[in-house]
């Protein structure tokens, strides 16, 4: 049999493509503005297998679409990201802010305005990733199958950090990492502000579909099928870049700035324009708020599926909220089950990992300073409470595979070695490990979805 020419191939592979993307469920409604031809001639010879990411945002996508809600914490360390899925959790956010403020490439500490290296969340990714794959191995190597380690990540990319080719690069790096799904904001790349703070400038609407493709045409170059996001900022945003596109005139005051922005008027109606204009382009909007108010995500869900039913949302349940200030204590308790039943199958807060580790660490370095090793015992106290959870780390060793590497040592001598770590360390003598439920906790129920 003849080789086929390029041509040909590409004909060939195009054609299965496109026939992928207009048969398979998982594209429905999703609108890609280039052909799969576009696609196969960017990939190249080779296909190198991102499993992580792949498996990632299939369960995701799985996640979203067969219970009510997933419901994520956002990590700022390895560690944290396990104690997560040890606790309960399915899923994994990861911040740019909390990148920003303690975990970037610079290592400076940052307000949430991409003054960071745009590597730096794909760096964090696969730190995140590394630990749970680490768990997983520690784990599976004791014989517990009960918990799955390799949850999705859901990772920031802010607003691209430049134009489309940035956001094209930083969202192969964010796949090559891991990450099962990401989300892109449509403000200004150079004067980017976290969503709670003043200053937002949107990009036009046309600018940020493109912005949207060029995510989207990375994850298709990659053979992936990432999870895209899109936020919008425009609820709390009072200026855009240019009056270009007649989607945005409407919401035009007239005014500029010295610096020749146009200031707009922002809201629900804002916000809720560019997320049907995103829609097509995305596989869950994202409508950055003020307040946790229900009213609010009710508008935006209901005229949102007014024109895309079923379209998946986000919530961020950010810590940039004073909750007790706005809803009472009812309110709060059934806040993700209602917004659940609205749509917004993805909710999170962002900065939970920032906040645990500074109030902790707080609270134990007070009471340290007044009440010495008393303060700490106290600490490694509730540390043995919490093992009846499934808690674990009060043995730190052991938590961080001192035992695996000991089993790596007996497999490569053969059993004969007289250097193990774990064995006659003060940890193995004074801490009796956990009963371990063969990975399973009491009070966790394991999910019929695979």
């Amino acid at each position: 049999m003849r080789d086929l020419s390029y041509e040909e191939r590409l004909r060939r592979e195009a054609a299965c493509l496109q026939s992928h993307w207009q048969t398979s469920p998982r594209w429905k409604g999703i609108r890609r503005p280039y052909p799969a031809e576009d696609v196969i001639r960017l990939r190249g010879t080779i296909t190198i297998e991102h499993t992580i990411a792949r498996l990632g945002a299939e369960r995701l996508w799985a996640l979203m679409h067969r219970t009510p809600y997933v419901a994520a914490l956002g990590a700022l360390t390895g560690g944290q990201a396990v104690e997560m899925v040890k606790a309960g959790l399915k899923a994994v956010y990861l911040s740019g802010w909390q990148v920003a403020a303690d975990a970037n490439l610079s290592f400076q500490t940052y307000p949430d305005q991409s003054l960071y290296p745009s590597n730096s969340v794909p760096a964090v990714v696969r730190r995140l990733n590394n630990a749970l794959h680490r768990a997983d191995q520690i784990a599976w190597a004791e014989g517990n199958t009960g918990i799955r380690w390799m949850v999705p990540i859901v990772a920031d990319a802010e607003a691209g950090f430049g134009g489309t080719l940035n956001a094209f690069e930083l969202m192969k790096a964010m796949i090559e990492a891991g990450a099962a799904g990401v989300h892109f904001e449509d403000q200004l790349a150079s004067e980017k502000k976290c969503g709670h703070l003043g200053g937002k400038v949107l990009v036009p609407t046309e600018q940020f579909i493109r912005m949207l493709t060029a995510a989207r045409l990375a994850a298709d170059v990659l053979h992936i099928p990432t999870v895209v996001m899109a936020r919008t900022d425009a609820m709390s945003a009072s200026l855009v870049t240019s009056d270009a596109d007649e989607r945005d005139r409407p919401f035009l005051t007239g005014e500029r700035t010295p610096e020749g922005f146009f200031r707009i008027r922002d809201g629900l109606e804002a916000a809720i324009a560019r997320g049907l204009a995103y829609a097509p382009y995305a596989d869950v909007l994202w409508c950055e708020t003020s307040i946790p108010d229900l009213d609010e995500a009710r508008g935006f869900a209901e005229a949102i599926h007014g024109q895309f039913p079923g379209k998946l949302l986000a919530y961020n349940c950010s810590p940039s909220f004073n909750w007790r200030r706005n809803l009472d204590d009812e309110t709060i308790a059934r806040f993700q089950r209602e917004l659940g039943a609205m749509g917004y199958r993805f909710q999170f807060v962002t900065l939970a990992g920032f906040h645990t580790l500074n109030a902790s660490m707080f609270e134990l370095a007070a009471a340290y300073v007044n009440e010495g090793m008393t303060a700490y015992v106290r600490l490694q106290e509730k540390e043995f409470e919490l093992e009846s959870l499934g808690y674990t780390a009060t043995r730190h060793q052991a938590e961080v595979g001192t035992g695996y590497f000991d089993r790596v040592s007996q497999v490569i001598t053969g059993g004969r070695s007289s250097i193990l770590a774990l064995e006659g360390s003060t940890e193995a003598a004074q801490f009796v490990p956990a009963p371990s439920g063969n990975g399973q906790h009491a009070h966790e129920v394991q999910p019929a979805l695979d």
